[in-house]
């Protein structure tokens, strides 16, 4: 299960990740503006957001394997109204809402369910690995597209999403499971079989926002939320789309800032893994602290300095082991205070606020390059939010982790 999760995560948000990559190449061939293209994936990272609290309801009432086969149906006919673009409108459909919208359906809802319903040891290790799966997916195809582009234009280098994306599809779909009780099989860490919850008959729409108004009255959800929220501004509304412009400012040409997206979708799946078992070992507010401080200090250096080619390089491998480091210690909090059912589920509005954050920030960021010509305030604010949501985790209490029963 966690392989099949893994691929189907990996392939589907290179579908969000590669086509920022091509902003640069599309503005050329299409003769529209880096603001004019930055748009359409501040909506595409919103709309993957926004989806995620109704793939926690879909996902509780039809399970992960029809909802990846849905996601995919979407995904799919976005791409293809993606490679043929020529028209704006085109460009707000299928980069924007389609390409949003099916990754989104399966989100970081998959990881937390199959943690939370497979595995009852070790759930941040497993939260760990397959987020590093969403991030790296998000990232690591990005210098092949970039270099296939350069060679065949960037509507060739959306083959890369197209075809990972209709095989581990049909994998999951054919030969995973929802629930270990349904192959009668024990839970990762416990010796008997379960029983598998009564089907939930309410509408999945019912149950996505009765999941919000458990989470709104906890203090812990609105301190998540907002901390969940900077990471996006400090992550993907940064470095998915505009890391690449920011290094031409630089004078680095573009294949190379390419490679640096592949370099942090490296060190992330390694960084999200580690933190995912340090999840599972110590206590995860002052892993959060730790997180946040970190990437401040290292975005706040970044547009500090005058960096080099090499400095770069070691900024993009220790920006990116903290890249989403953040998702596994965030989740487990979730799951411990809400439960294994209707945790992810409130886990999905959690991840609501990132990604729609990471989409604002996308656009602000675009559109301020535009005018100012400089990237150095966008940069600088997200450092400064990391401090921030750091230091929100002192207001953290034991009390505030008690389960909610």
């Amino acid at each position: 299960m966690v392989a099949l999760a893994f691929f189907s995560a990996l392939f589907a948000t290179a579908s969000v990740g590669v086509p920022s990559v091509l902003i640069v190449p599309m503005s050329k061939d299409l003769g529209w503006s880096i603001g004019e293209i930055a748009a359409p994936t501040g909506l595409r990272l919103a709309l993957f957001g926004l989806s995620a609290p109704f793939a926690g309801g879909l996902m509780l009432k039809y399970g992960p394997r029809r909802m990846v086969g849905l996601s995919g149906f979407v995904l799919i006919i976005g791409l293809i109204i993606s490679i043929l673009t020529t028209e704006k409108w085109h460009l707000w459909l299928g980069m924007g809402i389609l390409l949003g919208i099916g990754p989104g359906l399966t989100a970081m809802q998959l990881s937390s369910v199959i943690a939370s319903r497979w595995f009852s040891d070790r759930q941040g290790l497993v939260i760990g690995l397959m987020t590093g799966a969403t991030a790296t997916g998000t990232l690591i195809f990005m210098p092949l597209a970039a270099t296939i582009s350069d060679l065949y234009g960037w509507r060739a280098a959306m083959a890369i999403p197209t075809i990972g994306s209709v095989i581990s599809i049909i994998l999951f779909y054919f030969f995973a499971w929802d629930r270990p009780e349904h192959i009668n099989i024990p839970r990762l860490g416990e010796t008997e079989v379960g029983l598998a919850p009564e089907p939930y008959n309410e509408n999945f729409i019912v149950l996505s926002f009765n999941a919000l108004f458990i989470g709104m009255r906890t203090k812990l959800f609105w301190i998540l939320a907002l901390t969940f929220m900077i990471c996006g501004i400090s992550s993907f509304g940064l470095t998915q789309a505009h890391i690449v412009p920011f290094c031409g400012d630089l004078g680095v040409p573009f294949a190379a800032a390419a490679w640096l997206l592949a370099v942090i979708g490296v060190a992330d799946l390694i960084g999200t893994t580690g933190s995912g078992w340090l999840s599972d070992r110590y206590d995860n507010r002052w892993l959060l602290t730790i997180y946040y401080g970190f990437r401040g200090v290292s975005l706040v250096w970044l547009v500090s300095s005058n960096p080099s080619y090499a400095a770069l390089t070691i900024f993009a491998v220790i920006y990116g082991l903290d890249f989403i480091a953040t998702v596994p210690p965030t989740v487990k909090l979730t799951i411990g205070k809400f439960g294994r059912e209707i945790g992810p589920a409130i886990f999905g509005w959690i991840f609501a606020s990132h990604h729609v954050a990471a989409g604002l920030m996308t656009v602000a960021a675009g559109v301020s390059r535009d005018f100012i010509g400089s990237y150095v305030p966008s940069f600088l604010f997200a450092g400064i939010t990391c401090f921030l949501a750091a230091a929100s985790f002192y207001f953290v209490k034991s009390r505030d982790l008690k389960p909610n029963i």
